[in-house]
């Protein structure tokens, strides 16, 4: 009885409980990050000690807290800093508070009275400045919040009169970054730069240089500065500690900028000079201070005063103290005060006519006396750091001044023999930044070409630019470079090309110098036959590069050449075509010929009427519109080797159109209207071809720089189309009954085409993207092969989209200089070891070449290896162009003759954008277990291009001998 009651009581239950499921209503889930504030107060109660609470809190620091977390932990920590009694722990909390207010998304102005609150109960100094410090964060956090800062600036006035050093710096700080200008901080007190100024004078040295300090940042907020400080700067620049001397600098030099025709007068005397004048000599000063780093400071700001007056400039570099100081009387006033006394000189007591005043010297101060040979002590300092700001502040004030340009010569040209090799570079930097005002002599000439016997390469290269723009004066000074340069040439055979750039520049800044050394260069004979020389040497080339630059601007001079001087400038002229220029010699060559006479203007026009040529195929036909692209490729192509500045541009349009070209090709009728087994060996060309215009793409994106979005999208439009294709060719490859996954159409893959191209949508209207985007609702529930059908139509029917260019667009090239490729001599070296090679190459409008730059050897038998050189191999001789030189070591097992390796650059780049990864697809339809390899998805693709020619180098690997 029992058992069948609780059998009925079950039953029942299970009516009642039993609820269809499609009425069960779904429960909700909100995912929710834990409370930090609330995890940081439960592990705050539990610390037992002010140390736990301190490693506890410096472990949080480690952890980043979200915006919406932040003001409840700030709570937190406001309500454990008023229990905690350890000065540390409160010191640590007010550090958080400030670190927490830089949190992205989270404003501080609802914890601000908070920590003035605690600011006001807080009994140590230290605590007591890193709150201070807090509130400079958040006054630097709030700009848009005046009653903020008009607060915390009352703050900083209330705390000004404490007794640690530490509180003031902090106040003044807050004054230098948030005080207003023309605002009185309290009834009785003046400005903000009134008060700061006061602290000009106060015990600590610390203090007195975060006060100037201070007024320097009220400077930088715009506000201009009183010209009474001025005297106030001056009396720190002989303060006993060097920080306070070093920021004193800065502070005059801002005056000096604000305030340069102010008249002050000089102390001890009745004369009155400028201000900058005044500030410039009293800098000047400083370049003998007594530590190092004032020194540096300054030279350097020497270099920045470019309207001091021009004999203030020229005392910089002698020695010479100007009279004692004082300034010299004009003989009519010497006479004129003779006449009023009524007495001249007998001559019979001994100094009868010295002045009758008493002078101290030492008290006159015109010009004081650091100024008089500032430079010549800053260029003889001890320390290299010193020399360099010394060199650098000459060439700034130089370049605005001829001459002072002409005086400074022989000192910067005496720098050369710096031992340390970055002055030393450094003062050919200057001195090739100021040739236009300069004119060598001999005997400087002389000291100049001997650093051509440095061991450094970059010192050597530096030279060599230095002489291509400095003007020489006589025909021994070219006949001395010359010397020189060929010694260099003879002891340094990697110098070749920069020797010869330096000889073309040489020769044609000075034909009239190299006409009368003609005979004795070419060894010519007015009567005898002379040997023809050797053409393969080098010296004999840098001659020829000489004589041949200065007749381009001298007509009479190839009246002087001999007949197989005539050929060896053929020879020249079209091997080395950049370092000889076109003359006028029997009709060899012709000023007039080749490019020069195209301008650039009508080279963009005929570029411009191309790309609209080609906009009109969509109405030709297939073999009419192929032809039209072959031609206008072909007609691209010649316009970028015949006009230099629209190579990038020319180069970036006939790639743009071989990629349309190709994807024409692969779309033609007759690969779709073939039979299936002729289909598949069709298939293999337009897989290459699909390949190709992939690659084509890379190039375009990341070869050429100065492109717009409307040109990036137009690239991924391309990627999409080759994409589309491959995934096409791929369909066709497998069985055509193999039964097919979930639908092409899925939503999530639609879903990432789009987020792909949806920034890039507005550009490419009336394109095979927009018809996509209209085909996706029937996409979307349509079977795979239907899908597939859709996919072709819409691709073949897809117009050309119409290419804008920008401005300017440069095309990233590389020219490896060594090794030249053309050594038949073979690199020797034991199996298994290592061998250097040294690779020098010129790198054009590459950008970020340290990361992107790569060496690859490629091997006979197949390897390769590539090499990422190191940051200091790169060096930047001009805009957009950079240097490579560095060593690829070479190892490999023995050979039985010697090979040649290939030796390239390559650029890699690394592609985010993915565009409709065909993997992705092929993978929805089940395609993925065909036998051809399919890339990796597209989420992000890192590759490399070549940009370089490659050269070849013979190696030859020998056994080991035991």
């Amino acid at each position: 009885m029992a058992a069948h009651l609780k059998k009925r009581v079950y039953e029942e239950f299970s009516k009642v409980v039993q609820i269809p499921h499609e009425e069960i209503p779904a429960k909700k889930l909100r995912l929710s990050k834990p409370s930090k504030s609330a995890a940081l107060h439960i592990d705050l109660c539990k610390t037992t000690s002010s140390t736990d609470a301190l490693q506890y809190l410096l472990q949080f620091a480690r952890k980043p807290v979200e915006a919406e977390s932040v003001e409840g932990v700030v709570r937190i920590l406001l309500e454990h800093y008023y229990k905690e009694t350890d000065n540390s722990v409160r010191l640590k909390i007010a550090s958080l508070l400030g670190l927490l207010s830089k949190t992205q998304g989270f404003s501080p102005d609802c914890i601000v009275d908070d920590a003035i609150n605690a600011l006001s109960n807080e009994k140590s100094h230290q605590v007591l400045a890193q709150l201070l410090d807090t509130l400079l964060i958040f006054g630097t956090q709030l700009p848009d919040s005046p009653a903020v800062r008009q607060t915390l600036v009352d703050v900083a006035w209330k705390h000004l009169s404490d007794t640690y050093f530490g509180v003031r710096n902090k106040c003044l700080q807050l004054l230098g970054c948030l005080g207003m200008v023309d605002t009185s901080l309290h009834k009785d007190e003046g400005d903000v730069q009134s008060i700061i100024s006061d602290y000009f004078a106060d015990q600590d040295p610390r203090v007195r240089t975060a006060a100037i300090k201070a007024m320097l940042q009220l400077h930088e907020r715009g506000m201009k500065i009183h010209q009474i400080i001025y005297d106030q700067a001056c009396r720190l620049l002989s303060d006993d500690y060097e920080q306070v001397r070093s920021a004193a600098v800065q502070m005059v030099w801002v005056l000096s900028q604000l305030y340069p025709e102010s008249i002050v007068p000089i102390p001890s005397s009745n004369e009155e000079i400028r201000l900058v004048d005044d500030a410039f000599g009293k800098i000047s000063h400083m370049v003998s201070d007594g530590s190092w780093m004032v020194r540096v400071q300054a030279a350097k700001t020497l270099g920045s005063m470019l309207q001091v007056s021009h004999h203030f400039l020229e005392q910089t570099l002698d020695k010479k103290l100007m009279s004692d100081l004082r300034r010299k009387r004009t003989a009519h006033e010497r006479a004129k005060e003779l006449f009023a006394s009524g007495e001249f000189s007998s001559g019979r007591k001994w100094a009868d006519d010295t002045p009758k005043e008493k002078l101290d010297t030492n008290t006159v101060n015109l010009i004081a006396s650091g100024a008089c040979g500032a430079f010549v002590h800053g260029l003889e300092d001890e320390m290299f750091e010193v020399r360099i700001a010394a060199v650098e502040a000459l060439c700034q004030l130089a370049r605005s001044s001829p001459s002072f340009a002409e005086k400074c010569l022989d000192f910067l040209v005496d720098m050369f023999n710096d031992e340390i090799e970055e002055v030393r570079l450094q003062s050919i930097h200057v001195l090739r930044e100021i040739s236009t005002h300069i004119t060598l002599r001999e005997d400087q000439l002389d000291t100049v070409l001997a650093v051509l016997e440095d061991s450094s390469r970059d010192i050597r290269e530096a030279l060599h630019e230095l002489l291509c723009y400095t003007n020489v004066s006589t025909k021994e000074c070219i006949q001395l470079a010359l010397l020189e340069l060929l010694k260099n040439l003879n002891k340094y055979p990697t110098d070749r090309i920069s020797v010869w750039k330096c000889l073309k520049f040489l020769g044609s800044r000075h034909p009239t110098l190299v006409l009368p050394l003609v005979p004795e260069l070419l060894s010519t004979h007015p009567y005898f036959d002379t040997p023809e020389p050797d053409m393969d040497d080098p010296a004999y080339i840098a001659v020829l590069v000489l004589v041949f630059n200065a007749a381009k601007s001298c007509p009479t001079m190839p009246a002087l050449f001999s007949d197989h001087t005539f050929r060896h400038y053929a020879y020249l002229r079209d091997s080395l075509s950049h370092l000889v220029p076109p003359l006028r010699v029997y009709g060899l060559d012709s000023e007039d010929s080749g490019c020069g006479s195209v301008s650039v203007e009508s080279s963009q026009l005929f570029l411009q009427q191309s790309l609209n040529r080609v906009s009109t195929i969509q109405n030709l036909e297939a073999p009419e519109a192929q032809d039209l692209l072959d031609f206008t490729i072909r007609d691209l192509q010649r316009l970028g080797e015949l006009q230099t500045e629209l190579a990038g541009a020319a180069d970036f349009c006939a790639t743009y159109l071989r990629c349309q070209l190709l994807l024409m090709k692969a779309l033609q009728e007759k690969l779709w209207n073939m039979a299936v087994p002729l289909c598949l060996k069709q298939n293999v060309t337009a897989t290459a071809a699909t390949q190709q215009i992939l690659e084509e793409t890379y190039k375009l994106e990341f070869l050429y720089s100065g492109l717009e979005s409307r040109q990036v999208a137009t690239i991924h439009h391309v990627r999409l189309q080759a994409k589309a294709l491959q995934l096409i060719l791929t369909a066709l490859r497998t069985t055509p009954f193999s039964p097919y996954n979930h639908g092409f159409c899925s939503f999530h893959v639609f879903r990432l085409f789009l987020r792909l191209f949806l920034t890039e949508l507005p550009h490419l209207q009336d394109s095979f993207v927009d018809k996509l985007l209209e085909l996706m609702p029937r996409l979307s529930s349509c079977k795979p092969v239907e899908m597939v059908k859709i996919l072709q139509t819409t691709l073949r029917q897809s117009r050309l989209l119409q290419l804008r260019l920008p401005e300017q667009i440069h095309r990233a090239t590389a020219t490896i200089i060594e090794p030249t490729g053309e050594s038949d001599n073979p690199l020797r070296f034991t199996s298994g070891l290592v061998v250097a090679l040294d690779i020098d190459a010129t790198l054009e409008n590459v950008q970020d070449p340290q990361n992107s730059v790569k060496v690859q050897v490629l091997y006979p038998d197949g390897q390769s290896h590539v090499i990422h050189p190191k940051p200091g191999d790169f060096r930047k001789p001009g805009p957009d162009r950079h240097r490579l030189i560095t060593q690829v070591y070479l190892s490999h097992t023995a050979w039985t003759e010697p090979s040649q390796i290939e030796v390239r650059l390559l650029l890699a780049y690394s592609s985010s954008s993915a565009s409709f990864s065909s993997t992705c697809l092929a993978t929805k339809l089940g395609w993925s277990d065909s036998n051809d390899t399919i890339p990796p998805p597209e989420t992000s693709i890192e590759g490399t291009i070549p940009f370089s020619k490659p050269v070849k180098v013979y190696i030859m690997p020998k056994p080991a001998r035991r």
